[in-house]
């Protein structure tokens, strides 16, 4: 395996970062995960736009957007890669002891590329069971949800209790007890024949996919709903399912004891993403940074 860190490419056995580095000692970061589909990267600007804007928020200086989008292909080509799962990490870089940003002169930059592995096809045809996590989501006012950010410890807590329950992803509340989103995904549900959502103002990460899968609801003429929304409304829902880069659209059999339906909205939206995929891949196939 090959990795792109800071300024080339390198064996992943040379890929070291210094135990100096802040993005080890304190989570001073930020990260995207992305799909390449056919050596083609699905939505490469507006993740790579979502990482500028993490930036900003962080006063993290990173490379400029060219440079990245060289270096994520760069990195596919060096792996002969062609569907793949790909993340970027961009720490404050590597600095004296202490929590001051300005001890680091340059940032850590690291491009992993790896095989993509398919989810087994079971999952989408059966769902998977969520639990609803005590550990509740960072306050908004802590740490603001629109920053992509390395701190991951509030959703490791909610990922082992998923784990504890025998639940493939866990779904967590704000300080309020509305849901709030899964570990890595947001979540959606049926009404009636409404897409319901979180808002954003409940503290949750406008996912990419998020977004995509909500212009495809209403393209398709659903109603689509982002509210406030309690543990009783998803009980009450007649399908369920998470969205995120890698599982795309993912099928919800079971939140708690609420048992869900075959989903035939869910697989609908479901058909439209990978429509949409397919479409994306042939709009941009030969187009590299």
């Amino acid at each position: 395996m090959y990795i792109f860190l800071n300024d080339k490419i390198v064996p992943e056995p040379e890929a070291v970062v210094s135990v100096y580095d802040h993005g080890f000692l304190y989570g001073d970061g930020i990260y995207e995960t992305m799909r390449a589909y056919e050596g083609v990267i699905f939505m490469l600007e507006k993740h790579l736009g979502r990482l500028g804007r993490s930036a900003s928020f962080l006063k993290l200086r990173v490379p400029d957007e060219e440079l990245i989008r060289r270096a994520v292909y760069q990195t596919l080509d060096a792996n002969r890669l062609s569907d793949a799962y790909i993340r970027i990490t961009i720490s404050r870089g590597k600095g004296p002891v202490g929590l001051d940003p300005a001890l680091c002169t340059e940032p850590t930059f690291v491009v992993i590329a790896e095989q993509f592995k398919p989810y087994a096809e079971t999952l989408y045809k059966e769902g998977v069971r969520l639990i609803i996590a005590k550990t509740r989501r960072n306050l908004a006012e802590a740490i603001n949800p629109m920053i992509k950010s390395l701190n991951f410890l509030n959703n490791i807590f909610a990922k082992m209790e998923a784990k504890e329950r025998d639940a493939y992803e866990a779904i967590m509340l704000n300080a309020e007890g509305c849901i709030a989103e899964g570990t890595i995904s947001n979540i959606f549900f049926i009404k009636g024949d409404i897409l319901c959502t979180p808002s954003l103002d409940t503290g949750v990460l406008d996912g990419i996919t998020r977004d995509l899968v909500i212009g495809l609801a209403k393209g398709a003429g659903m109603g689509v709903r982002e509210a406030r929304f309690y543990p009783e409304d998803i009980f009450g829902a007649a399908e369920v399912f998470f969205s995120n880069t890698t599982a795309e659209i993912m099928p919800v059999s079971k939140v708690e004891d609420a048992i869900y339906g075959a989903g035939t909205v869910t697989r609908a939206l479901r058909d439209l993403y990978r429509e949409r995929v397919t479409r994306y891949v042939e709009e941009n196939r030969g187009r590299k940074g």
